[in-house]
């Protein structure tokens, strides 16, 4: 706890993270880096720095600090922890002081519970609450399907060359059925806004009925019309394998 303590401090006030490892029945404190666009309000591990921890020991415990917020999880968190296949995840929350130093105010343990974040008014994180990930938790929960996930580095759609959509539908177990389909309840619409690779960089699942469900980056998720500006961003429309007519 000091270790943490220590780093979650020097940190500040940037989040801090990282990983406690089990050597040789000892747990030891490994910091590593935030490698976030926004480290004040958010943390990605390294994953050199994951790699290194684990070539060490057993990972037991993910560590990230919570710079003048509470010592609890939130709703990225919780999806995080779910995803992260490890089993214990720490959180120190730390801020200013009465007397206008900075200082370790508490602490919280959780551990994956199944939790699964409400289809509408999830925060945006990124590679954990997105665009896509909203679609992949609809068909769980409302298909029974489980698409795989992929690796969403930031800002993907403006590095000049990555295209994730158009490259990864089809092993998601999707077909283009082009532009101008008729819409059916479960497709996924890919629409292009503000890319400058110029490929579809959001996409959300039309619920019929003229309905949208999608996650918007920086927005909480929800519903909406479709039509108006979303059909003009439109690129392409996948429809999940066997219900393609």
């Amino acid at each position: 706890m000091s270790a943490i303590a220590d780093h979650a401090l020097a940190e500040y006030p940037r989040e801090c993270v990282g990983l406690v490892v089990l050597v040789a029945g000892v747990e030891t404190y490994v910091p590593c880096k935030n490698v976030a666009a926004t480290p004040a309000e958010h943390f990605v591990l390294s994953g050199r720095d994951y790699a290194d921890a684990e070539d060490r020991g057993e990972i037991v415990a993910l560590v990230h600090s919570h710079p003048g917020a509470p010592a609890r999880p939130s709703m990225v968190d919780k999806a995080m922890c779910e995803s992260s296949g490890i089993a214990q995840w720490v959180i120190v929350s730390l801020g200013v002081q009465h007397d206008g130093t900075i200082a370790i105010d508490d602490w919280c343990e959780f551990a994956p519970t199944g939790y699964v974040a409400p289809l509408i008014g999830r925060q945006f994180a990124h590679g954990t609450l997105d665009c896509y990930s909203i679609i992949r938790d609809w068909y769980r929960l409302e298909r029974g399907v489980d698409l795989p996930d992929f690796e969403r580095p930031d800002a993907w759609w403006d590095d000049g060359v990555s295209n994730l959509y158009l490259e990864n539908f089809a092993k998601a177990g999707f077909v283009d059925v082009g532009q101008d389909a008729d819409l059916q309840a479960g497709d996924v619409v890919l629409m292009q806004i503000r890319s400058k690779n110029g490929v579809p960089n959001h996409a959300g699942v039309y619920l019929g009925d003229g309905v949208l469900l999608h996650h918007m980056y920086g927005q909480l998720s929800g519903r909406t019309v479709w039509g108006g500006m979303w059909a003009h961003c439109l690129r392409t429309v996948l429809r999940y394998k066997g219900c393609e007519s």
